[in-house]
């Protein structure tokens, strides 16, 4: 195998586009998940985000990025305004909706219509899940956090709701997100199925890890 080695300098002085589809490449698989919002007027919009990423367990607490408020957001904008959002796996069967997602409607403008994805409102907080998402979590904000190095900002939110199909939900609470059909991405506009390698029994010093997949299942 070749390689070529990238300086900081060089990496900055990539056309735009280029080093922005390089460093999103570098983080790796990400999570697909369409983020539900209302507005303060309840207008609805949906966004793809690939940010979000595991706070605690006790309290359900979930991170994700939002870029920069320089321009008009409208899912964070209607975050700060409401203080709620929901969460939804992409499964491969809506990822082209869901990319579309991605496209900058007007905030007039019905993001679950123009991709063809259905609202479904959350039983505990006015605010969307997709309909056709098979696990959604509905969540209240709990803190939002500029990041001064770049002007992106934090935002952490508090699961109230989750709803998952009671045949991806094993004994022990681990969700089967591969059973589910959820898909990751890598860099901006790449979509990918996975497939599990194993899973391992709890790690600890001087013991054998076991797998524990065949027996969960």
């Amino acid at each position: 195998m070749t390689t070529k080695v990238f300086s900081e300098q060089s990496i900055l002085q990539m056309p735009q586009r280029m080093r922005a589809n390089f460093i999103n490449s570098l983080s790796g698989f990400k999570s697909a998940n369409l983020i539900g919002t209302s507005s303060a007027k309840g207008e609805l919009n949906l966004s793809i985000i690939s940010s979000v990423f595991h706070v605690g367990a006790h309290p359900p607490l979930l991170g994700m990025i939002m870029r920069p408020h320089t321009v008009v957001r409208d899912t964070l904008e209607n975050i700060k305004q409401t203080g709620m959002f929901t969460i939804n796996h992409v499964h491969d069967g809506i990822t082209k909706q869901a990319h579309q997602c991605s496209a900058r409607y007007e905030p007039s403008e019905n993001e679950f219509e123009e991709v063809g994805l259905t609202p479904q409102m959350s039983n505990m907080l006015p605010v969307p899940f997709v309909a056709e998402s098979r696990i959604k979590l509905a969540l209240e904000v709990e803190q939002v956090t500029v990041i001064e190095l770049n002007k992106t900002e934090l935002v952490i939110g508090r699961i109230v709701e989750a709803i998952v199909g009671n045949e991806f939900l094993l004994e022990d609470g681990y969700v089967d997100i591969e059973e589910a059909g959820s898909v990751a991405i890598s860099c901006l506009d790449s979509y990918h199925n996975t497939e599990r390698i194993d899973r391992f029994s709890y790690a600890k010093p001087n013991e054998k890890l076991v797998s524990i997949w065949e027996q969960d299942k």
